[in-house]
């Protein structure tokens, strides 16, 4: 018995954290969010500010002689699988800096909408009545709420596979930029793909904004519906 008492004050403090989350804690989170979207780190900034030497200079040319003279057993054979790299000459490549920093300023932005939206499911899950025959109009609002939540929970954990994916793209690119020293478009492709990841920081802040501005928006306007969906004591019989 004492488990049951414990699991429904679970439940209930649940329904009170997700509600001020709702009423106080969005319009806050969202303010903070266009803040952060208008200061120089975001607003306004040039591609060129996340470009970084990647520390691997390009070698001398080899000169080869003239071998027409030799047997053609003989001849020297060119290597056509790049350079091997056992250990760079000028040390490690770095990760781009500006970027990683800035990664580590929108990651907890993320974990919050992650965290908030599964606040938020629990909350509408735990308001849902037990299932009657009839008067679920309220019901059907709370499960299109429900889904919405949900949505956006799956696509805030999306973002952290957006970021590990940039880092094994540039490690990509930058094995390659060692292999083949000589060919400036692999060194052209990372800052590329540094640009490309620049943008899509942005763009992840603003979703996150945007996303709080749709279930703050959704949630409010159903706030009466998810918390009583029919009119009647029927509300108390709960999951």
């Amino acid at each position: 018995m004492a488990d049951t008492a414990k699991v429904q004050q679970y439940k209930e403090d649940v329904k009170k954290q997700a509600e001020t989350l709702v009423l106080k804690g969005f319009p806050e989170t969202i303010v903070k969010l266009n803040t952060i979207l208008e200061t120089p780190q975001f607003k306004n900034r040039d591609f060129l500010d996340v470009h970084q030497e990647l520390n691997i200079p390009v070698p001398d040319p080899i000169i080869l002689n003239s071998h027409t003279d030799l047997p053609a057993a003989k001849k020297p054979k060119l290597d056509q699988d790049g350079t091997k790299v056992m250990i760079l000459p000028t040390g490690a490549v770095p990760v781009n800096r500006n970027l990683a920093d800035l990664i580590e300023n929108v990651k907890p932005h993320i974990r919050k909408l992650v965290e908030d939206s599964n606040l938020i499911k629990m909350w509408i899950s735990f308001m849902i009545p037990k299932i009657e025959d009839g008067n679920n109009f309220g019901v059907s609002i709370q499960e299109d709420t429900l889904a919405e939540v949900q949505s956006v929970e799956s696509e805030a954990a999306a973002f952290f596979d957006q970021i590990s994916r940039y880092y094994i793209s540039r490690g990509k690119l930058i094995s390659k930029v060692a292999k083949y020293p000589h060919i400036d478009d692999y060194r052209r492709s990372v800052q590329e793909l540094d640009e490309k990841e620049y943008l899509s920081l942005w763009l992840v802040m603003s979703e996150i904004r945007n996303r709080y501005c749709a279930l703050h928006d959704i949630v409010l306007k159903n706030l009466d519906k998810i918390k009583k969906p029919r009119p009647s004591n029927a509300t108390e019989s709960l999951y």
